[in-house]
């Protein structure tokens, strides 16, 4: 009967883990996939495409962008004000395309994390990044229907962000395995909890920045570096520039702000550049001093190195006035550092100093 009992426990067990493992390798892929939406959305505003559709979900009424002349003289009946450029249709239908797929890929994980719930999966992470999919998709419906409003666009990729990240830290619950360490650093590293999550908030608050610097169009309002337009402090109008009542109705497509308050975007931007360099530089050294010789060590090297990678992308931006590959690149690092550095919070999260301490305690008295 015990042994019965003990082959069906590691039997159920067995199960479990195997359901957890394709739980998360399918999280896995969705965040890749998730990640590739994000970078062809960053293609799509740069290529000045994001209203190469005026409608929504489909193109001029098609479910793909017009070409032949019978096709263009339809949807060009349809929507005589926006006549068709097929040049700029095509970057929106494929971003609508791989969002759609995400979209069904993520709905079916949910479904799956559902089906096993009883089976320790974390269902609710699942459902709720379901939930953000269908917010993104309202985003994206009225990033088009309200003609690229800034607060929409920027609503719309930090959704996008947030959507890579839940996927990212799903399949880590899913599949990652927390570092074996020390008793003694491991108190170190539960002090240190609190000054991952200031960094993480800190970077979290330069990629709103960079989502109102895209969505207003000031990636180059100014061209020289590290001064602006040949001055230390230009002038700047932030009161617009951080306008967040800016009407609906306006085509915003190219921005509508004046120069002084895109400067100022651009400024606010590159000063929490700053502020990261100096909060999450600093934390990284302290984690390396702190873990060197141990698993952990290369995770944070990891962070440094994708820290470097986004200040060099985000300073070539400026000097070379924007290419497409490195501005496009610049959003992927972005979303890269975001990762790295939930990836360090959730290793160091159940890091547990107190625990330590009273135990070493009892020891003691003992």
């Amino acid at each position: 009967m015990e042994r019965a009992a003990h082959l069906s426990l590691q039997k159920r067990l067995h199960r479990c883990h195997l359901v957890r493992r394709r739980m998360g390798l399918w999280a896995l892929a969705a965040a890749c996939l998730a990640a590739m939406v994000v970078m062809l959305g960053a293609f799509t505003r740069l290529e000045n495409a994001g209203l190469g559709c005026p409608d929504w979900p489909g193109c001029y009424g098609f479910l793909h962008v017009p070409q032949s002349p019978h096709a263009i003289a339809i949807a060009e009946t349809r929507f005589p004000d926006d006549p068709v450029v097929v040049d700029k249709g095509w970057p929106e239908m494929i971003h609508r395309y791989f969002a759609g797929t995400l979209g069904l890929v993520v709905f079916g994980l949910a479904f799956y994390g559902w089906r096993h719930r009883h089976e320790g999966v974390p269902v609710g992470h699942a459902l709720a990044t379901a939930g953000m999919i269908v917010l993104q998709a309202a985003f994206g419906m009225w990033t088009v229907t309200l003609k690229l409003w800034p607060q929409v666009v920027s609503a719309h990729l930090l959704g996008g962000f947030t959507t890579v990240t839940l996927l990212s830290l799903l399949s880590l619950r899913l599949l990652g395995r927390r570092p074996s360490l020390s008793r003694g650093l491991e108190i170190r590293l539960a002090h240190m909890k609190p000054w991952v999550y200031a960094a993480l908030g800190v970077v979290i608050a330069q990629i709103a920045l960079g989502a109102w610097t895209a969505s207003n169009y000031a990636a180059i309002a100014c061209t020289h570096f590290p001064s602006c337009n040949g001055q230390w402090w230009p002038t700047m109008d932030v009161r617009q520039g951080f306008d967040l009542l800016q009407t609906i109705g306006p085509n915003y497509l190219g921005g509508q702000m004046g120069s002084e308050a895109r400067v100022a975007i651009h400024m606010m931007h590159r000063l929490g550049a700053l502020a990261v360099v100096l909060v999450v530089g600093t934390l990284l050294l302290r984690l390396w001093w702190m873990t060197r010789g141990t698993e952990l060590a290369r995770w944070v090297l990891l962070a440094a190195a994708v820290l470097t990678m986004q200040i060099a992308l985000g300073i070539s931006n400026v000097v070379f006035h924007l290419p497409l590959a490195v501005a496009v690149a610049h959003n992927a690092m972005g979303a890269g550092l975001l990762l790295s550095m939930v990836n360090l919070g959730w290793r160091v999260q159940h890091c547990h100093g107190e625990q330590w301490v009273a135990l070493h305690r009892r020891e003691m008295a003992v």
